[in-house]
C-alpha cells in the first residue's frame, strides 16, 4: 500500500473536521458535490478506507464502491436530463491525480457543452446544496 496522508481533504470531510455537501453514504462508502465542479451536478464518490489509487483497494471494497459509482451515475442522469455522464478515476500525479484518496469523478456531459476547468473556482455551498436536492431523491430510486 502506498504512503497514505490522513491530511488529504477527503480524510479530514470522512472525519467530518471538513465540511461537505453529502448526496450519499453507506458503510463503505460517501458521495458528495465537487466543490470546484467541471460541469453542473459533478460528484465525488469516495471509500472510506484509507487508500491513496485503485491498487489499495482490495477486491471487495473495490466492487462495492464501483457499484455505488454506477448507482449514483445513474441519479446524476437522471435528475440533471444530462445524455451522457463522464466517470474519471485517476491514479497516480502522473495521471493527474491531485488527492491522494481514491475517488472517482462523476461529471455529467452534454452535447456541445465544453468541461470547466478544475480546480479553478470554487462553488457556492447553496448552489451545490440545489443540485444535491434534485439527486439524493433518486439514488434509491435508480439501485440495480
Amino acid at each position: 500500500m502506498s504512503d497514505y496522508d490522513e491530511d488529504n481533504i477527503f480524510a479530514k470531510i470522512l472525519r467530518g473536521e471538513a465540511p461537505c455537501v453529502k448526496i450519499y453514504e453507506d458503510a463503505d462508502t460517501l458521495a458528495f458535490m465537487d466543490v470546484m465542479p467541471q460541469a453542473e451536478g459533478h460528484v465525488l464518490v469516495i471509500p472510506k478506507a484509507e487508500a491513496c489509487d485503485m491498487m489499495d483497494l482490495n477486491g471487495a471494497m473495490a466492487q462495492k464502491l464501483i457499484v455505488n459509482v454506477q448507482k449514483i451515475a445513474r441519479a446524476v442522469k437522471s435528475a440533471l436530463g444530462c445524455p451522457g455522464v463522464m466517470l474519471a478515476q485517476l491514479n497516480g500525479s502522473a495521471a493527474g491525480q491531485t488527492v491522494f484518496h481514491t475517488h472517482f469523478h462523476i461529471i455529467p456531459r452534454h452535447d456541445g457543452v465544453d468541461l470547466g476547468f478544475h480546480a479553478k473556482e470554487m462553488e457556492a455551498p447553496e448552489a451545490l446544496e440545489k443540485i444535491a436536492e434534485k439527486i439524493r431523491p433518486l439514488i434509491s430510486e435508480t439501485t440495480a
